[in-house]
């Protein structure tokens, strides 16, 4: 990572942001404390096993999160897009990080440092309460995909990534292709199957006209038969 002179002022005061709710003088000291850093496309914001010193805010970009498993397997286990909050659980729970992230593309951080975060969760109960909801729809999540990632068939996994990632990152300007661009491998690792199983049924949607593929891009052609495959499992 390397950092960045970007002007990102006011930025915190945007409707999307969970910092909507600081008072002035609070929003000045985050502009202060906050540390802006500009990671290039594949680089690590923090890795598994790391001592996380503050709270990562996705200002611009998308970043994966991700553990290893057994033999040093990808699992992508969440996709964060612009104005998400990255790596505050383990703060919260004064662990050591227990996954890794990873920009996907050229994106920009705020690095806030614990200080900071603890000291206005404890004065400002509209800001705890707002983080509270967030590590709650977190964990609702969490617990949703751990079912279907276990009891889904495979093609059931792959349509319920794709829905996934068009949910999490919308449509490019046509309204079909997602906008994100994975490689089969992150696909496969999102999904909970090989590559050679994300391959293979990457091209038996296309055959069946659910998706159409240029690369990277994926198009969705079927939306409602793809809801359906996932629905079904």
């Amino acid at each position: 990572m390397f950092n960045s002179n970007f002007d990102l002022e006011g930025h915190f005061e945007e409707r999307e942001s969970i910092f909507t709710v600081l008072s002035p003088e609070e929003l000045k000291e985050l502009e202060k404390a906050r540390q802006v850093i500009r990671c290039r496309r594949n680089e690590i914001i923090y890795k598994e096993g790391d001592t996380p010193t503050g709270m990562v805010y996705l200002h611009e970009g998308k970043v994966k999160i991700y553990k290893e498993g057994v033999g040093g397997r990808e699992q992508i286990i969440r996709m964060v897009k612009s104005r998400g909050l990255v790596g505050f659980r383990s703060l919260l729970a004064g662990e050591n990080h227990i996954s890794s992230a990873v920009a996907l593309e050229e994106s920009i951080v705020h690095c806030i440092p614990e200080d900071f975060l603890f000291n206005t969760l404890l004065k400002n109960n509209n800001f705890s309460l707002r983080l509270l909801q967030n590590l709650a729809q977190e964990l609702g999540f969490s617990n949703k995909r751990t079912i279907s990632l276990t009891q889904k068939h495979i093609r059931g996994r792959l349509a319920e990534s794709l829905l996934l990632l068009r949910d999490k990152y919308g449509f490019e300007n046509d309204q079909t292709t997602l906008k994100v661009y994975l490689s089969r491998e992150d696909i496969a690792n999102l999904s909970n199957m090989t590559t050679s199983n994300a391959i293979r049924t990457l091209s038996t949607f296309a055959n069946e006209k659910v998706i159409a593929i240029d690369g990277r891009k994926i198009r969705l052609t079927d939306v409602n038969a793809l809801e359906k495959i996932s629905m079904l499992g």
